[in-house]
C-alpha cells in the first residue's frame, strides 16, 4: 500500500532549492516560493514520494532530475493568449518594425513554442516574415523539442481559433497548419528564421542585439530581485527603441527601470527602451 505524499514545508523547498544548486548548478532561489512550493508538491505526489525520497532520487537519479526541471519550468502557453495584446501589438509596434531593413526577435521563456509563432504569423500577414529573425530560448529542453518540431494536437489548435479571432487577424488558424489526422504542423514557412535554442534568464547573459524582445507570463514565477537582474538584461540586449513586452499580469515595478523605458501600451504592459 502506497502512503500518500506528504505537502512540502517552506523549510524543505529550501533545502532542495540547495541540493539542486549544490549538485547541478541551477539556482530556483530568486523563484517565488510558493510557486515552487505547488509545483514540488504536485511532483511528490504524482510520484507518491516523501521528501526524504525525493531528495534521493534527485541526488542519485540525473533522469528524474530532468523530469524535475521540466515540471518546475513548465510555462503554460497558448497561441494568441491575450488577444488584446496581439491587437496592440499590431496597431503600435508593427508600424515601427516595419520600418526597419531586418528585425531580431527573442522569444524568452517560450516553452513550446506557441508565442513565438503566434510573432511569427503576426509578421507574415504583415508582410515582414522574410526579414525577421526569432530566437525562441527556454530552461526547458523537452518543451523546446516540441517547439521546433511544430507540431500541435488538433484539440489545441481548435482550442486556439477563439483567441485568433478576437486578435483581429484575417482568415482562420488553421490557415496557418497542415493537418494530419489528429494534429496539425506549422507552415514551413513561419519556420524559417526561427531558432529554438537553451538559455536560462536567471545564469545566462547578453547573447544579441535585439529589436523586440517579448517574455511574458514568466516574470510572477520570480521574486522582485530577479525580475529585476532579467530586465537589466533585457535592456542590455535591446537595440536603442527596441520594444519589451510583459504579460498581462506583470509591469516595470522599480523607478530606475521606470526611467529607462516609454510605456506604449500600459494595459498590455508594452515598452519601448530609452536611450542607447
Amino acid at each position: 500500500m502506497h502512503v500518500a505524499a506528504e505537502t512540502i514545508t517552506t523549510p524543505q523547498i529550501t533545502e532542495i532549492i540547495d541540493l539542486v544548486k549544490k549538485i547541478y548548478g541551477f539556482d530556483f532561489s530568486s523563484y517565488t516560493k510558493a510557486s515552487l512550493k505547488r509545483r514540488v508538491t504536485r511532483i511528490m505526489q504524482l510520484k507518491r514520494l516523501q521528501f526524504y525520497d525525493l531528495k534521493h532520487v534527485l541526488v542519485n537519479d540525473k533522469g528524474f532530475f530532468q523530469h524535475f526541471l521540466e515540471e518546475v519550468t513548465v510555462n503554460v502557453t497558448e497561441m494568441f493568449r491575450d488577444p488584446s495584446f496581439y491587437r496592440a501589438f499590431n496597431e503600435q509596434v508593427i508600424p515601427y518594425l516595419s520600418s526597419y531593413q531586418h528585425t531580431k526577435i527573442w522569444c524568452a521563456g517560450c516553452s513550446s513554442g506557441e508565442e513565438a509563432y503566434s510573432l511569427a504569423i503576426l509578421l507574415n500577414q504583415a508582410g515582414l516574415r522574410k526579414k525577421a529573425f526569432i530566437y525562441g530560448t527556454d530552461i526547458n529542453t523537452e518543451c523546446l523539442k516540441e517547439a521546433r518540431k511544430g507540431i500541435y494536437s488538433l484539440r489545441k489548435i481548435k482550442s486556439y481559433a477563439e483567441n485568433y479571432q478576437m486578435a483581429g487577424l484575417a482568415g482562420s488558424i488553421t490557415d496557418h497548419f497542415t493537418i494530419m489526422y489528429d494534429a496539425a504542423s506549422i507552415h514551413a514557412e513561419l519556420k524559417q528564421n526561427t531558432l529554438f535554442s537553451v538559455h536560462n534568464l536567471v545564469s545566462d547573459n547578453v547573447f544579441n542585439e535585439f529589436q523586440l524582445i517579448s517574455c511574458r507570463n514568466v516574470f510572477i514565477y520570480f521574486e522582485i530581485e530577479l525580475q529585476e537582474r532579467i530586465l537589466d538584461l533585457f535592456y542590455k540586449s535591446l537595440a536603442p527603441l527596441g520594444f519589451l513586452c510583459l504579460g498581462s499580469k506583470e509591469t516595470i515595478r522599480s523607478d530606475s527601470f521606470r526611467k529607462k523605458f516609454k510605456v506604449i501600451n500600459q494595459k498590455e504592459n508594452i515598452y519601448q527602451k530609452i536611450g542607447s
